[in-house]
């Protein structure tokens, strides 16, 4: 058993409600409080009962008593006027409560956000810019390593024919070559190369003839 407040408050729950009844409902959802009419016409009712006006006005109420409130029930349609497009619409949102989910993107990308660096151009990932080598596209073709060199030296494609890379070998044999220039020896090192390289390629059986 509580004792009484020495100062003559009393803090229960059941004395606040009785102080301030306003907004109490009974069981059957009657506000029990309420001194409107019923807001159907010819009704004299008291509207205990309240139902939102519109779908799009659903903090505006109708009173009516319990009779005229089912009647207006049982023609309630939330969906009432809308497009068969924003009804499908509705129930996709409802689905996920309302939330809208966040697209996945690019993996790539969301690891290079996470590193606080974006992208903007699309200049890493799948689209980063790629060194064709010196032969300005190469096929991609499988070579040993000495002819993959061989290729570069000479600055042609892996795809092309013994007799294109020999073009291109005579070409410059002739820039390179003592004889060729006025007596320069200066190239001499890389003349050995582009012989080098050339020896790879006649002898290879990767060229076509």
């Amino acid at each position: 058993m509580s004792k009484p407040d020495p100062f003559g408050f009393d803090m229960s729950v059941s004395t606040s409600k009785k102080k301030n009844p306003r907004g109490r409902r009974g069981m059957s959802g009657a506000s029990e409080t309420s001194t409107r009419i019923c807001d159907h016409d010819g009704c004299e009712e008291p509207g205990k009962f309240r139902a939102p006006k519109a779908p799009d006005v659903l903090d505006d109420y109708f009173w009516f008593c319990q009779q005229h409130v089912r009647e207006y029930n049982l023609k309630w349609n939330f969906f009432d006027g809308t497009t068969e497009a924003e009804m499908n619409a509705q129930m996709s949102e409802d689905k996920v409560w309302e939330r809208k989910t966040k697209p996945l993107g690019d993996p790539e990308a969301r690891a290079w956000a996470r590193l606080g660096i974006e992208d903007p151009h699309q200049v890493l990932g799948k689209n980063a810019t790629q060194n064709p080598g010196r032969g300005g596209g190469a096929s991609g073709r499988r070579l040993p390593p000495t002819e993959r060199r061989a290729v570069e030296i000479l600055e042609v494609k892996d795809n092309n024919t013994k007799a294109e890379v020999r073009k291109a070998y005579k070409a410059l044999i002739k820039v390179l070559h003592p004889d060729m220039n006025g007596g320069d020896r200066s190239q001499e090192e890389q003349l050995q190369q582009v012989v080098w390289a050339w020896d790879q390629i006649k002898s290879s059986r990767n060229f076509k003839d």
